[in-house]
């Protein structure tokens, strides 16, 4: 008898050594290769406790339904599954509207693989209109920045060095953690192809100073003569902003945002692996990014740096915005930050916490311990409630405040008023224990711009 034939039992697993270093050599039956793999997975966090990820946790059955039923289409063929091309330019057209763009504009944009590849997308688009733009104009044309601000998420600093940009990083202070048009005149100037703000930054969950961007940039080409255009790294934000906030002008309202990016895996509400760019009109993305191809059937246009991709995540997320529509999207994300803000508050009413964010736009709640306590940091209030089960961020700013340590919550719609309380709970206990018996935690090393930063998104 084989040894698969053997493996029939779920206790038979535990006879069988994983190799570390070479294929396997022999199978085994469905059923002991699946105990396998979960029996390794033990360990792994409960992703619903995991309040360090912005990344979506729950979906309903009808959803993980559609999910089993695209798992196998190829997001690029679509020429064999026009029917998803169809919904990805309808939902295009539907965040084109969500975030204002102009009526009489044709909307442009696809769904990517997460966030990361649409700001790679949009970084791509204004580097080559700011090139062709020079090179009409008779000027030099290699040596292109992009300025940004010290909160940027680490996609960005991957783009700029990947495609060759010069970085123009605005540092941050202690107690401003956004970037705002304050030394602007420091950083931008004619070869500066956009200027990315961020709306619903990793470490605090604030904007940047969108509307005073803006405006310096006005006032900056009125001085100069030079248009610099934004782009709004709206990963977190995109899909709060719209339905907590109607009259907030932090998208296309403003003439300069000419593209921005979401991502649909965070409060999109889709599984992981799912990100929007949208610009402001076709024409913004240049022509020559996109390529076409026939080798998959009929001619298509392929403008993503992907090709073969996962179709579940869009099916998805086609089902979420037929769900629920704009009022149960908004009704989820009120709750959702009125969970957060009622878990900030009892953390601050304990005594042992400083709020940093103190706009509460999306629902991230940013804390500092108070200056009063010397025997314990955030990184052992982090490594406490670890033994809950939580997963809770901790972590040194950026410069120049890296002297800030930071403990960051992401209250996603899965967390429910009472759970939200309970961590409230374990977080002000772990603060009570250590306050008795010391920290042992030590923080790492301040903040280096060219390593990836310790906050998850």
């Amino acid at each position: 008898m084989t040894q698969s034939n053997l493996l029939s039992t779920p206790y038979d697993q535990f006879n069988i050594e994983v190799p570390e270093d070479h294929f396997p050599e022999d199978g085994m039956s469905a059923r002991a290769a699946y105990a396998l793999v979960v029996s390794d997975e033990w360990i792994d966090t409960n992703p619903m406790l995991n309040m360090s990820s912005f990344v979506t946790t729950f979906a309903e059955p009808e959803a993980v339904r559609l999910a089993e039923r695209n798992m196998f289409k190829n997001y690029i063929d679509h020429d064999m599954y026009p029917q998803l091309f169809a919904m990805e330019n309808r939902m295009v057209k539907w965040l084109h509207r969500l975030w204002n763009g102009p009526a009489d504009a044709m909307p442009y944009g696809t769904a990517t693989v997460g966030s990361s590849e649409a700001c790679m997308l949009a970084g791509l688009a204004h580097k080559w209109n700011w090139r062709q733009r020079r090179e009409r104009e008779g000027k030099d044309a290699t040596r292109p920045n992009m300025v940004t601000g010290g909160n940027v998420q680490i996609v960005w600093k991957k783009f700029l060095r990947y495609f060759d940009v010069e970085p123009r990083i605005v540092p941050l202070k202690p107690g401003q953690y956004c970037l705002t048009a304050e030394d602007l005149d420091k950083y931008v100037d004619e070869n500066t192809i956009a200027v990315v703000a961020i709306a619903g930054q990793t470490f605090t969950g604030e904007d940047d100073d969108i509307q005073g961007i803006h405006d310096w940039l006005d006032d900056y080409e009125k001085r100069t003569g030079v248009s610099v255009p934004m782009h709004i790294d709206g990963a977190s934000g995109g899909f709060v902003n719209p339905f907590l906030y109607p009259d907030y002008k932090w998208d296309f309202r403003l003439p300069r945002v000419l593209s921005i990016n979401a991502s649909g895996h965070k409060y999109g509400l889709t599984p992981p692996g799912l990100g929007w760019v949208v610009f402001r009109e076709r024409k913004i993305f240049n022509e020559d990014l996109v390529f076409y191809v026939n080798y998959l059937g009929g001619e298509m246009p392929t403008a993503t740096l992907n090709f073969s991709r996962n179709s579940f995540q869009l099916a998805v997320q086609y089902y979420q915005f037929l769900r629920l529509g704009f009022e149960g999207y908004r009704r989820i994300m009120q709750r959702t930050l009125d969970n957060a803000i009622a878990l900030r508050q009892r953390l601050v009413d304990s005594g042992y916490f400083t709020i940093m964010n103190d706009t509460q736009r999306i629902p991230v709640v940013a804390v500092t311990l108070d200056k009063k306590i010397k025997n314990f940091n955030e990184f052992d209030v982090s490594n406490k409630v670890r033994e809950r089960g939580w997963v809770i961020s901790a972590y040194s700013m950026p410069p120049d405040a890296e002297s800030v340590r930071s403990l960051r919550v992401v209250v996603r719609p899965h967390i429910n008023h009472n759970v939200a309380m309970t961590l409230a709970t374990d977080i002000i206990n772990a603060c009570k224990y250590l306050e008795q018996h010391g920290g042992t935690a030590t923080p790492p090393e301040l903040h280096d711009p060219h390593k990836t930063s310790p906050a998850k998104c």
